[in-house]
């Protein structure tokens, strides 16, 4: 009779060892010399590509794929087109004469009739104009939310060309209720917008003045 009731005594300890294993970290059972149950942890397995568990990637049921949080990508349209136009004409005349009699001292004419006369003008006029476009799209990235919700987006996209590259760089503060449901904004849009284009290579060397032509078209040329 003792001999089941110690042998009792142990199944019950050995499975609240085991219970509480299970809810806890899972492990293997060991015994000690005291008949004590103990339980030694084992290192979790890192979970790998393609199993069920993806890391780093989320399904929400109730949001649409709009970017709202850092790394998200979102497509900016471009539709810039800016036309800028002025003129100014001056026109300015004087005419001056002035005649005096004689200049006479101690009863002696010094000088007969002087007079003096002047007629000046200016004639000035510029005009100025200038308009640019740029269409297209670019894809950036949220690099920071604010407490309001608004973005801060960056990126650029490179195109290598058979004769040199073109850059477009884009950066800005984007609200996130613009965003349509394509994820996408026009570039009107955005708010301190810093849109740069520019290109490298033979085409855009050829559209380039040389340093002695840009010299004489400076300021610095009086002439």
């Amino acid at each position: 009779m003792i001999a089941m009731s110690a042998l009792i005594r142990k199944l019950v300890l050995l499975s609240s060892a085991a219970l509480l294993g299970a809810c806890s970290v899972p492990g293997i059972m060991q015994k000690k010399s005291d008949d004590t149950a103990i339980i030694t942890p084992v290192p979790q397995a890192i979970p790998q590509a393609g199993a069920i568990y993806a890391e780093g990637g989320s399904i929400s049921l109730f949001e649409d794929n709009r970017a709202r949080n850092v790394g998200d990508l979102l497509t900016v349209v471009l539709v810039e087109s800016t036309q800028a136009k002025k003129s100014a004409a001056t026109s300015t005349s004087k005419k001056q004469d002035t005649s005096l009699g004689d200049i006479s001292a101690f009863g002696k004419k010094l000088t007969y009739g002087v007079g003096f006369s002047g007629d000046r003008s200016f004639d000035g006029k510029g005009d100025t104009s200038q308009s640019n476009s740029l269409s297209g799209s670019v894809t950036v990235t949220v690099v920071q939310r604010f407490a309001n919700g608004n973005l801060l987006v960056r990126g650029e996209k490179l195109l290598e060309l058979n004769q040199g590259s073109e850059v477009v760089k884009l950066e800005g503060i984007v609200r996130s209720a613009d965003i349509s449901t394509s994820n996408s904004i026009t570039s009107d849009r955005v708010g301190n917008a810093r849109v740069s284009y520019a290109g490298r290579g033979a085409l855009a060397d050829s559209n380039a003045q040389g340093w002695v032509s840009r010299f004489f078209n400076s300021p610095w040329m009086p002439f």
